[in-house]
């Protein structure tokens, strides 16, 4: 490919001694949701106040204590949707809401009109720091930049005394972090945190954003972790990130990133951001839901989630998206639905989750276990089993399920795509019910003994009646004897299964049977509410596909009208 010549690799940090590659996640950071800003300002169309107000009542009830809600001095309707926020009392008492201004004092003037009467409030100032823009975009030395830095710092901090009843939180970004020399981004760091600290109660926050994501996630963690060592005044500090994904890695760097010190993250709700989107909270939150961490977010709300952000950015979420896509738990492959099968069909009463191929349960999520497994012509036979299980309680024995799957790979080879639940349930009727409406049990009677049970019942076929009697080792065995007695076929019966289709006592029952003819297999599905019953359908439909039924029925008197 051309043009790779001009590209420079980026030059890492020197940290021999870097901790943060043995460090573990054990709790969730304090998390700033970014949607209503950065991710506003990433749309082709961006969101008038009714979509923000929709979506802010949806951050609020995942439980973001920290949002973003706009650039109001740039922008009059962020400035409106501010002044709705507060004027309305949308604001809960434990969420502080976010503000972004560059450091320039008209701009730090509408920040705070804006903010006027807001109980919880931070004011997010920055200007950009980077080696590019400090020499083709504002033409400043660092000393140039060092003061844009400080005097923004001096117009918050007045504005912060004029305005005391609101809880003031200060947040400071050196804007493109991850292109500004180390040693510059502390020296202007310090600067700014010298002029606030010991004027407000909370901590700073100082937000160190990979503005473009330049390297490796390793990488910006070295970045952080040498930050944090360096940096003045670290006890009065919290260390914010705010990733970009023009790379792909936002929520590695993320992960990484607190490791090497961070204690807060900023990101969007599935992503969205300007470029390549930024750090994805609910993938972030869930990989931390996937190792036993409480991510303190609500993501049972997922379907909310999903509606409300492709609803209000006209973004589609893509089927694959982690956790959130809606095919991120479906499994097609036939070794995969079998794996999962067999997990789930042994999970009762275990504690911890431990099922191939899904990292976490989706019910956590609110999705069901009728979207794990979907079928195609890609499936095997654990696939169909399981849909049929799940939505119509067919729990088949294997020797079914092999049966089954060919029937159900054909049809989904000749058809090119994927089988629904009902396709799935009428191909299955097809295939081993065929015949059942022709076939009734009038009366029957069983006797049992230690050496064999005896069986008398009327059947009726296709509005005749005959009556048969056999006997044999268990209630089917001496049915099929009494076929063999009158039609001169004899049967054998192969396999036998049953269950029943629920958990009410008036349940029906499904039985399952596989006879040998000549040499040729037949298996029939019966469904009773009688658990004697189930079984002496399901030999005759299996009969009836064996076409030995028509014949033996064919000279009897038709059945009366009751």
């Amino acid at each position: 490919m051309q043009g790779f010549n001009k590209y420079r690799p980026f030059n890492p940090v020197s940290l021999p001694d870097r901790q943060w590659p043995s460090k573990q996640i054990t709790q969730a950071p304090r998390w700033a949701s970014v949607d209503l800003r950065d991710g506003n300002q990433a749309l082709i169309d961006p969101m008038d106040v009714e979509q923000k107000l929709e979506l802010w009542d949806l951050l609020v009830d995942v439980g973001f204590k920290e949002i973003e809600v706009g650039f109001p001095a740039a922008s009059g309707p962020d400035f409106e949707f501010v002044r709705r926020l507060i004027d309305e009392d949308r604001i809960p008492d434990d969420v502080t809401i976010q503000v972004l201004t560059q450091a320039r004092e008209v701009l730090i003037d509408t920040t705070f009109d804006a903010l006027k009467g807001a109980k919880n409030a931070c004011v997010h100032l920055y200007n950009s720091t980077s080696t590019v823009q400090r020499r083709d975009v504002f033409k400043l030395d660092k000393q140039g930049i060092i003061d844009i830095a400080v005097r923004g710092a001096e117009l918050v901090l007045d504005r912060v005394k004029a305005n005391p009843e609101t809880n003031w939180i200060l947040q400071y970004s050196p804007e493109s972090f991850t292109g500004t020399e180390l040693p510059f981004a502390v020296e202007v760091v310090d600067a700014v945190t010298q002029v606030w600290s010991g004027h407000v109660n909370s901590p700073i926050i100082v937000n160190l954003p990979s503005t473009v994501e330049m390297a490796t996630p390793n990488v910006y963690a070295d970045q952080i972790e040498w930050f944090c060592r360096n940096v003045a005044r670290r006890d009065e500090l919290c260390i914010s990130l705010h990733t970009h994904n023009d790379r792909g890695c936002a929520v590695a760097a993320a992960e990484l990133a607190v490791m090497a010190g961070a204690d807060r993250v900023e990101g969007t709700l599935l992503g969205n951001g300007e470029r390549t989107g930024n750090m994805d909270i609910v993938t972030m939150g869930m990989n931390l839901f996937s190792q036993g961490i409480d991510p303190k977010l609500n993501f049972a709300l997922m379907d909310r989630i999903i509606h409300t952000i492709t609803k209000v950015t006209n973004i589609a979420l893509h089927p694959r998206h982690p956790y959130a896509g809606e095919l991120v738990f479906t499994a097609f492959s036939g070794s995969h639905q079998d794996a999962i099968k067999k997990c789930l069909d042994k999970r009762e009463g275990e504690d911890f989750w431990d099922v191939a191929y899904l990292p976490i349960d989706p019910a956590d999520l609110g999705r069901s276990y009728q979207e794990v497994i979907r079928v195609n012509s890609q499936s095997g036979k654990g696939g169909a089993a399981w849909i049929l299980q799940h939505n119509y309680g067919f729990d088949l024995p294997r020797w079914v399920q092999v049966e089954f799957s060919a029937s159900v790979q054909a049809e989904a080879e000749s058809t090119a795509r994927e089988l629904s639940a009902e396709e799935l349930y009428a191909l299955f009727c097809e295939r081993f019910m065929q015949g059942a409406t022709k076939i009734a049990i009038h009366n029957y009677s069983i006797q049992r003994s230690d050496s064999a049970d005896q069986i008398s019942v009327e059947i009726g076929y296709d509005h005749v009646v005959r009556e048969l009697q056999g006997d044999g080792r268990g209630m089917a065995e001496a049915f099929v004897d009494a076929y063999a007695q009158v039609s001169g076929i004899n049967p054998a019966l192969i396999s036998y299964a049953e269950h029943s289709l629920g958990t009410d006592t008036d349940a029906e029952a499904a039985a399952y049977v596989e006879l040998s003819i000549d040499g040729k297999r037949y298996i029939g599905v019966g469904v009773d509410r009688d658990l004697s019953v189930a079984p002496m359908k399901a030999i005759l439909i299996a009969l009836e596909q064996a076409q030995a039924l028509a014949g033996v029925f064919g000279e009897q008197v038709a059945l009366s009208a009751n």
